[in-house]
């Protein structure tokens, strides 16, 4: 969704900065003086600028989403609307994607938005959980990264809107982020993948969960819903190429006008 309005707003730049440029240097030198430009001129060159604005603002330096589910409850609700940082991991053109200024890397325990590596036309959001060579394991519903348990703290109970009851949250210490999950104990852990992801041979998928070794150029992605998100557990890894930036704040929730701040 994102990709194609990023395509249609390419396209609209270059039709009203052709027609913006064409007036500029040739159709006001043919016109009388106080002759009114035609009505495709008149609005393809006032057009022109705002689209300019709006074009560099959202390819470079942030960008608007909305977050269409509770897969990554507590931390964001269905219906938040948040910005995502778009130069944080580097500029990217336009419509290629391609990276042409690197500035910096993902960092375990970013909330990260990506094209779905599935469907790369949907934009996912979840949070960096392994880096290239790290080793990730969810077993048990605990994580283990490189060998080592990442440690939680139970913090009461949370209730989820779109399910209609309360589930256990933790507080969880993922590196220098500290951050709310919420983890059904009595739930079922069924982790099947959906799909032959690339890399598939890296992640060892057992009765208890799975292990992963994250190769390069790649991430291993979670959310924070852990019984409620369709995440890498699933579907694999997000190649660096996928990336469209860092969340970091909300500015709107329509169900709750006062719901507004940064977020880690």
């Amino acid at each position: 969704m994102s990709w194609n309005f990023s395509l249609i707003l390419f396209v609209a730049l270059m039709v009203t900065g052709l027609v913006w440029a064409l007036d500029r240097w040739v159709l006001s030198h043919r016109r009388d003086k106080d002759a009114k430009r035609p009505w495709w001129v008149e609005y393809g060159a006032s057009f022109f600028p705002v689209i300019l604005f709006v074009f560099v603002l959202r390819s470079f330096i942030v960008e608007p989403f909305r977050i269409p589910s509770g897969s990554m409850l507590p931390t964001l609700q269905s219906g938040d609307l948040i910005l995502v940082n778009k130069y944080t991991y580097g500029i990217r053109l336009p419509i290629l994607d391609t990276k042409v200024i690197p500035i910096g890397e993902p960092d375990r325990g970013d909330v990260m938005v990506f094209r779905y590596p599935v469907d790369p036309s949907v934009d996912y959001i979840k949070r960096v959980i392994g880096l290239p060579g790290d080793e990730v394991a969810y077993l048990n519903k605990r994580l283990y990264i490189n060998g080592q348990e990442v440690p939680v703290k139970r913090d009461g109970d949370y209730f989820e809107p779109d399910r209609l009851t309360y589930t256990a949250q933790y507080i969880e210490e993922l590196g220098d982020v500290s951050h709310k999950i919420l983890v059904d104990k009595s739930s079922r852990q069924d982790l099947r993948p959906v799909w032959r992801f690339p890399y598939r041979d890296s992640c060892d998928f057992r009765m208890d969960g799975i292990v992963c070794r994250v190769p390069e150029g790649v991430y291993f992605m979670m959310g924070d819903n852990r019984d409620n998100s369709l995440d890498s557990r699933f579907w694999g890894f997000v190649p660096e190429s996928h990336i469209v930036g860092k969340a970091f704040f909300i500015w709107m929730n329509f169900s709750e006008p006062g719901r507004i701040g940064r977020f880690h």
